[in-house]
């Protein structure tokens, strides 16, 4: 009979969706951490339900080949890479494996080839933004990312899968906040000034945007932190206070106010410039992100007589990169200051067929569809819950040609291809593109065609 605390021996047989090791021993399922397919190791029960278990490695007795034995334990602790201890090439496949078996599973289509995953060739240093917690550890204010499902800060310098020039300017503002000694925030005590450190950097401009989220309103001695921040990152041209005085997990407050330089940022994406503000939603990986749109755009095989409707079109990257290309786009995004963001980022690139309105995706389908508009194709990048069901049966009833599928998570988009299928649309192609390597995300493109 097995008991906690135990240490016995296991082969691991799989990896889950987020990159744990899963045995099998005694009618328990174990999920363990850093533990890889094939690998024998000795593991420590930690907890046991009724027919699962969780483990922990005591030894490894073999190692497997795909293992990257170089990676910082630290990174795969706080989650930063929960997929980094495995080797590169392993986890283009692995992702891979992970839609084939959403769409087998949840949308029972196995006739499909899916398509290799598109990598990266240098999958480091990649994300154009970081948004790091302030906390004191052992006495000392630090900046870093939380262990796994805890709130115990673990500091860190070099974020591994950032870009090295935000982790520099983290560094420089958490070393300034000690010189003049401010206060990091205490969760606990609901007392402190500084929270969080947010940055963002354009990948093709190098121009910088600092955000300091703290709790009260005054931030003593800040034209010296401004001073000395700016003096040291001359791309640094936006610093932003954001105010956030509730006891809450989430990083941003309401209220933003202008400390230095621009209000917004400056980055190109497919050759059009876009104006980024400390809210805005914006692919992480750049790179990643135009070979994503590019593989949309592939897909979806545009020509100048198409119509296209743009579905949960944030400040426009996806539809502006291939308005030159079709008659006219018709974007809707359910947040406000991203509609009026998409509007300025059309002008601003002299684009003038597209129309951008705030609205929920299926509301603004049916008015369309009500106006007479009838499009060719319809883009849909929903969050990771996916397409409502009324988006999917009012996209049907304006009966594209094709539907272009960019997803987050493939079990919500295998889901919402069962139903597209059932409504007369047919699944032709997947193609997974890596934007988050070394984690478990993966994003993929799917095309569906009316049948």
């Amino acid at each position: 009979m097995l008991e906690k605390n135990q240490i016995v021996e296991v082969e691991i047989v799989d990896l889950t969706h987020e990159g744990q090791g899963v045995a099998k021993l005694d009618g328990f399922v174990f999920f363990v951490d850093n533990a890889l397919p094939g690998e024998r190791i000795k593991m420590k029960v930690l907890k046991l339900k009724k027919n699962i278990g969780f483990g922990k490695v005591e030894e490894w007795l073999s190692f497997s080949a795909d293992r990257n034995q170089d990676l910082d334990l630290t990174y795969l602790r706080t989650g930063i890479a929960d997929l980094g201890h495995l080797n590169y090439s392993a986890q283009l496949a692995f992702k891979k494996k992970q839609v084939e078996m959403a769409l087998r599973k949840i949308a029972g289509i196995s006739d499909i080839v899916v398509e290799d995953t598109q990598g990266m060739s240098t999958p480091l240093a990649y994300r154009n933004k970081a948004a790091v917690p302030v906390r004191r550890v052992n006495g000392q204010l630090e900046t870093g990312f939380f262990r796994k499902n805890s709130h115990d800060l673990v500091p860190i310098e070099d974020f591994y899968i950032q870009n090295k020039e935000i982790d520099a300017l983290i560094v420089a503002t958490r070393d300034l906040l000690r010189k003049l000694d401010l206060k990091p925030y205490d969760e606990k005590e609901q007392t402190g000034l500084f929270r969080n450190i947010v940055v963002r950097r354009g990948h093709y401009t190098g121009q910088m945007m600092l955000v300091l989220v703290t709790t009260r309103p005054k931030i003593f001695r800040v034209e010296t932190l401004i001073e000395r921040l700016t003096e040291a990152f001359p791309n640094l041209i936006s610093i932003i206070q954001n105010i956030n005085d509730q006891n809450t997990n989430a990083i941003f407050g309401q209220e933003f106010r202008l400390l230095h330089g621009s209000e917004k940022i400056v980055d190109r994406m497919l050759g059009n410039e876009f104006e980024i503000s400390a809210p805005s939603f914006y692919q992480v990986n750049t790179e990643m992100a135009e070979l994503l749109y590019q593989t949309g755009i592939e897909f979806a095989g545009l020509s100048a007589d198409d119509v296209v409707i743009d579905a949960y079109s944030g400040i426009g990257t996806i539809g502006l990169s291939f308005a030159k290309q079709v008659k006219h786009v018709y974007g809707v995004e359910v947040v406000e200051k991203a509609v009026a963001d998409s509007k300025k980022n059309a002008t601003r690139n002299g684009i003038n067929n597209v129309t951008y309105v705030c609205d929920s995706a299926e509301n603004a389908m049916q008015k369309w569809v009500a106006d007479g508009i009838k499009p060719t194709v319809i883009f849909v990048d929903p969050p990771r819950k996916g397409l409502t069901e009324s988006f999917i049966k009012a996209s049907v009833s304006v009966a594209p040609e094709k539907i272009v599928y960019i997803s987050c998570n493939v079990a919500t988009m295998a889901r919402d291809v069962k139903l597209y299928e059932e409504l007369g649309y047919k699944l032709i192609k997947v193609r997974p593109v890596d934007l988050f390597p070394n984690t478990h995300h993966v994003e993929c493109v799917a095309l569906l065609v009316k049948a």
